[in-house]
Parts: structure tokens; C-alpha cells; sequence
């Protein structure tokens, strides 16, 4: 099994970029879908993106532009860059696997970290 610890976020002001980062612990990680979610604060778990194990990347349609998703194997570790941020793109970032099938639902995920709070705010 992979355990995955989220770092990274703070505060920003809009327009501003922040790159969040996703370590991940374990033998598989290469084999993993990794997902990134955010849940803002009396929301529910949105998704944010996915990278397969085989290194395809999914987007949730606010983040096309102005997300990106990469992955290195070697470190363990998916970024997450954003670039032009919003106030609405405030909330607690997730970061999850699961073994290679990507899934945009949260309900498909085993286990989560504590996030990264990432507040844009001017």
C-alpha cells in the first residue's frame, strides 16, 4: 500500500501560482493512479485531477489552463502546479491513490492525509 503526505499550500493572492507536492511512501507507487481533490469549507470533495500510473492526466474542468499535473517516479512524489489562482479556488488539497485505475470520485479512495490548505486572498 502507498501512503501519500500532501505539503505546500498558503497563502496566495489571486493571479499568484503555488505548487503543491505529493510524497509518496511504498513499493507501488509507480503503479498508482494518484488523484489530487479539494474540499472547501462546507463542501463536498471536489476533484481537482488525476495522474494514471501510466502517466495520462485527467483535469476537473476549472483547472484546464491554469493546472498541471506531473509525476516522477523516481522521487515518489506529483505536483500539482497552479497558476492564476482564484478566491474560489480556496479549500484543503488532497492528494490520494489507488492502484492503477483512475477514478474522479472520492468514494473510490481508501485513504486520505490531513491536506494542505491553500487560501487565495487579497
Amino acid at each position: 500500500q502507498v501512503q501519500l503526505i500532501e505539503s505546500g499550500g498558503g497563502l496566495v493572492q489571486p493571479g499568484d501560482s503555488l505548487r503543491l507536492s505529493c510524497a509518496a511512501s511504498g513499493r507501488l507507487f509507480s503503479t498508482y493512479a494518484i488523484a489530487w481533490f479539494r474540499q472547501a469549507l462546507g463542501k463536498e470533495r471536489q476533484f481537482v485531477g488525476a495522474i494514471a500510473w501510466n502517466g495520462r492526466i485527467y483535469y476537473a474542468d476549472f483547472g484546464k489552463g491554469r493546472f498541471t499535473i506531473s509525476r516522477d517516479n523516481a522521487k515518489n512524489t506529483v505536483t500539482l502546479q497552479m497558476n492564476n489562482l482564484k478566491p474560489e479556488d480556496t479549500a484543503v488539497y488532497y492528494c490520494t491513490g489507488r492502484y492503477r485505475d483512475y477514478s474522479s470520485r472520492p468514494a473510490d479512495f481508501d485513504s486520505w492525509g490531513q491536506g494542505t490548505q491553500v487560501t487565495v486572498s487579497s
